[in-house]
Formats: C-alpha cells, structure tokens, sequence
C-alpha cells in the first residue's frame, strides 16, 4: 500500500474481510477528502475553512438523517451514511478529524510533545478507534495500544516529511525539542541539515519508535487477517524509521519512503512478530 495521504494506514487492502472492504473504504475516503479540502490546491485559509465547515455540516446532516449538499455526495456521503447507520460510528471521531484538520489552518508549531500528541490524538487516533470499533474491539488497554500506534504513525510522518512541511511553513518537532538541540524553528522552515539537526531528528525518530513499540502488542488482540494487516502497518512505520536512520538522520534533505522491494522484509518481519516485539 502506498497511498500519499494516510499511507500507514489500512485502506480496504486485500487483508481487510470483504464484508469490511466498503465501511474502511467509507471512512478512508472521509477522511482523505477532508484531508484534502485543508491541504491541497491553492486556496486560502479563510476558504479552506469555509469548505471544511460545509463539510462538517454535510457529516451533521448525514448523521441525522437528511441529505447533505451535492459537492461531496456521492465520493463521501452516500457510502458514509450507511456505514454510520449500520455500525453506529461514534461521531465524535469524525469530528475530530475535522477539528485536527482546521486546527492546521492556523497553527503551525508545537509547543512541546504534549501540545503534539494532543493534535495526534485528534489527527491520528480516531482512525485506528473506527476501525476498532468496525472490529467490535473496545476495551480500554485496546485502545490504548491503538493511540500509541496512531500517535506513532503520524509522529514518524512528520519526521520523514521534513522537507515538504518546511517549505509549507509548518514545523511539527515541538519547541522545547528544538531548544534542547538548538535548533532554531527558522532552520526547520528552511530545511537547513546540520548536525545538530540531525541530533534532533535522531532523538525524534526514537520517541516514535518507543511509542510503537508500546502500542505493537494490540497485533495479538486482533484476529485474523486484520492482525496481520496490523502487524504489516507496524513494520511499515518501523521501516521508514529505519530508513531515516540509514541516511544518517538527513530527512531535512531528502524524503525516505516504502518501495516494492520493502515489501519482503515487511513480510518476514510481519511473521516474526511475537507478543508485538519485532
């Protein structure tokens, strides 16, 4: 799976059970768009705004039973609507998506990892919820382990996307990381290596990795095919971890990413996995 936005995620893949394919489907593309309407194109902040607004309110009028309007009707709305209805999806997890969306239309740093994980947990988290949810899988270590994964994902993206965020104008490595290395938030924005940069990336990549290595456990609460799917996002992110590494922490240079010839190692990884140790 290699899918720009959201591409550590499960995305309806041949993994997923077919009776699942099309509420995965469903929320992905929920999701995506959104995505989309704060990121993508050359709209302004006001308009982008004003577009994720209408489509919160659309994801209102879904959820309670009316029609939304026609932009987004038929790729979003009409596949969500009885994916809503039929497993009850809890609607504050898409809402805060939306807020972790908007929430990027003004803020553009981070004041520690705490400020961090809060935005992963609005950006990140509910998507490994919802599909735990799809699974009737609730209970509280579960989730846990799900946030950590999440949170861990979307931590590792942000390392591997330095030099597309810079040039963006958003720094997602927290202030009180860059004081800690001295490395200034302008050096961020520019894209400038260094080897103080690359202490701080270093030191990035590791609280990621802790956290999946916290939340990697869960592939053994999920059954069948699902945990195997799990367990190949887990390597996933290990991996581009390991490829930042490879190039000596220098991802303000240049963008590690997946490739086919990863897939074998994922693979073999993927079997060896044992009580979520890798």
């Amino acid at each position: 799976m290699s899918i720009e936005h959201y591409e550590n995620f499960p995305v309806a893949s041949w993994l997923c059970p077919s009776r699942l394919r099309p509420a995965v489907a469903a929320i992905y593309h929920f999701a995506r768009t959104a995505d989309d309407l704060a990121d993508e194109g050359d709209a302004g902040p006001a308009e982008r705004h004003a577009d994720l607004q209408a489509y919160r309110a659309d994801l209102q009028a879904v959820a309670g039973g009316l029609a939304p309007s026609e932009r987004w009707r038929a790729a979003v709305f009409t596949p969500l609507a009885p994916v809503l209805r039929q497993y009850a999806l809890p609607l504050p997890l898409l809402h805060d998506l939306l807020d972790a969306f908007e929430q990027d239309l003004h803020q553009a740093r981070y004041a520690d990892r705490v400020e961090l994980l809060d935005y992963c947990r609005r950006s990140a988290n509910p998507i490994g919820r919802l599909l735990l949810h799809l699974y009737d899988i609730n209970d509280p270590l579960a989730l846990r382990r799900s946030d950590a994964i999440c949170s861990a994902l979307q931590l590792i993206n942000f390392w591997q996307d330095f030099s597309r965020d810079g040039p963006r104008g958003r720094v997602y490595a927290p202030d009180t990381d860059l004081a800690q290395h001295r490395v200034s938030h302008a050096d961020l924005l520019a894209c400038r290596d260094s080897p103080v940069a690359r202490a701080l990336i270093q030191d990035l990549c590791a609280w990621a990795e802790a956290l999946m290595l916290e939340g990697a456990p869960l592939v053994q609460q999920i059954p069948g095919r699902a945990g195997w799917e799990l367990r190949l996002v887990v390597q996933g992110g290990l991996r581009i971890l390991e490829k930042i590494k490879a190039m000596q922490f220098a991802s303000l240079k240049q963008r590690p990413a997946l490739t086919a010839l990863d897939a074998p190692v994922l693979l073999w990884r993927a079997l060896r996995m044992n009580g979520g140790r890798t």
